[in-house]
């Protein structure tokens, strides 16, 4: 049966993390070779040790600004965790894929079934790795693809951080091999790789996505997934493996131990994210932290907390997530009811912003970075009024020759304003997307109008039909690779560029 995972749920009233996969026969595992058993056990956030920050020494009003403080900054790095325990640490999961240090192949796109990570892309099968980095760094070879096909791998660490981009617009589809280095790792840049990037995190996520071009093409990209490859750097060097690192407890994701005390599975996440290099910046806001028990790899008991520190972390809680849910409103410039902004980076895109980190998360956990693929969000019509698939049907019309601008292609995704996710319709449409523009119906004038309604426009209109929910409608424009001479959308919502404004029909 499958089994709800909230990561880092709280009082989260959208971004809820639940699974409901279905696995498919095309789906393929590709094994690395197999680790030492020489473990050490970790055992992470003793539950039998003493508790943090039981006795106030601080105000109850400071205590409450560092814990909604901790909340915010924390939101994504927990909600990344739930991901991580879903696809990877958690074989009972619906949404499973493989081991650590292994690559994984979905050789499909997504559906209303994929439900661990809210608003999925439906445009590119994805591949996957958790890399654990502690041990040996992890070497990823890509093949030479077709130069008309997109491809990218978005290299994400702990914090949900992009550090670093292989793909068609940074490094070409000639090929390469490249290696993926954690905090710990130190020497010269070995013979064979074309470029190290260097984590700041011990285990890091790369999430791999391959232009489908239409049903036809699954093949074709089963072919590309065929020459993904990922070895420690060890084996690519022919030399004996290092010494393992530590076994790691890691802790169930569980709805409602998260919802009690989501500061606990923060001190967890915080302990492989170590405070050196870049993070070093990072060492006075933990400071901060630990006077209220936040601190790596500590527990953080709620039950033995005084009644006031009880009662100022659950404000802060409720106050944390207000604002978090406010910046995910709000960041962008509205533009024809589309929301238009630059929401993920790096550490220095960020710029200690933790509530513009955390609303990105909120609003989409993993996105690109805006010159990979930018994405304005419509909740709204042109006119500001809320899309609602029960009250209306709407019109989105491209005018002749004004197509969004991208090296790659486009997509316009559609989701159930509720929860985020993929739904479920009568044609299994979940978007309209560039390389479906032959098959769709040009108006005479040579302009392109989607029909966004719960029910058929008729069978006349049906190829330009994007199915939407009976009830509140969240929709995404992806632009991969998007233009960056004019007419371009960057920088967003300052480009030249504008998305059309999306009409009620009747």
């Amino acid at each position: 049966m499958p089994t709800r995972m909230l990561a880092f749920s709280l009082l989260l009233a959208v971004s809820c993390l639940a699974p409901g996969c279905h696995g498919l026969e095309e789906e393929k595992v590709i094994s690395l070779p197999a680790e030492s058993d020489n473990e050490a056990q970790m055992t992470v956030a003793d539950k039998d040790a003493p508790p943090a920050a039981t006795e106030s020494v601080i105000s109850d009003a400071e205590y409450r600004e560092i814990a909604e403080e901790a909340f915010i900054y924390g939101f994504p790095m927990v909600m990344n965790y739930g991901v991580m325990n879903e696809y990877f640490l958690n074989p009972d999961s619906s949404q499973y894929k493989c081991p650590i240090n292994q690559l994984f192949n979905t050789a499909r796109v997504y559906t209303p079934k994929d439900t661990a990570v809210v608003t999925p892309n439906s445009d590119t099968p994805y591949s996957f790795i958790c890399a654990d980095l502690r041990a040996e760094p992890l070497v990823l070879t890509v093949p030479k693809i077709d130069p008309k096909r997109y491809f990218s791998f978005q290299l994400i660490d702990m914090y949900t951080f992009n550090y670093g981009y292989i793909g068609s617009r940074t490094t070409g589809n000639d090929g390469g091999t490249y290696m993926i280095a954690g905090p710990s790792w130190q020497g010269e840049k070995p013979e064979g790789i074309d470029k190290v990037f260097p984590c700041e995190t011990d285990f890091s996520l790369a999430v791999i996505r391959t232009q489908l071009f239409d049903a036809a093409d699954l093949e074709n990209v089963k072919e590309v997934q065929a020459g993904y490859h990922a070895q420690p750097l060890s084996a690519f060097l022919k030399q004996p493996a290092p010494e393992s690192a530590a076994k790691i407890d890691w802790p169930a994701v569980d709805e409602k131990a998260i919802k009690a005390n989501p500061f606990a599975y923060l001190n967890f996440v915080l302990q492989l994210c170590p405070a050196t290099g870049p993070a070093a910046a990072e060492k006075d806001l933990r400071a901060k932290f630990a006077k209220i028990g936040v601190e790596a790899g500590k527990p953080f008991d709620v039950d033995k907390l005084t009644d006031a520190q009880k009662e100022s972390l659950a404000a802060a809680m409720k106050s944390g997530m207000e604002k978090i849910a406010a910046r995910a409103g709000s960041f962008g410039k509205l533009i024809n009811g589309w929301s238009i902004g630059a929401a993920f980076g790096d550490r220095d895109f960020f710029h200690g912003d933790w509530a513009l980190r955390a609303a990105a998360a909120k609003a989409g956990i993993y996105g690109n970075d805006a010159i990979e693929a930018t994405y304005p969000l419509a909740h709204s019509d042109a006119a500001g009024n809320p899309l609602d698939g029960s009250q209306h049907n709407y019109t989105l019309t491209f005018a002749k020759d004004e197509f969004p601008p991208v090296q790659a292609f486009w997509s316009i995704t559609m989701y159930d304003g509720k929860t985020q996710l993929l739904i479920e319709n009568p044609i299994d449409r979940y978007l309209i997307n560039s390389p479906m523009l032959p098959n769709l119906q040009k108006n005479e004038d040579g302009s392109l109008t989607i029909y966004i309604q719960k029910d058929s426009p008729g069978k006349e209109k049906e190829p330009n039909w994007l199915p939407a929910p009976d009830g509140p409608i969240y929709m995404v424009m992806r632009l991969y690779w998007p233009k960056e001479m004019p007419p371009s959308i960057l920088p967003p919502g300052e480009g030249s560029w504008q998305p059309p404004g999306i009409h009620p029909a009747d």
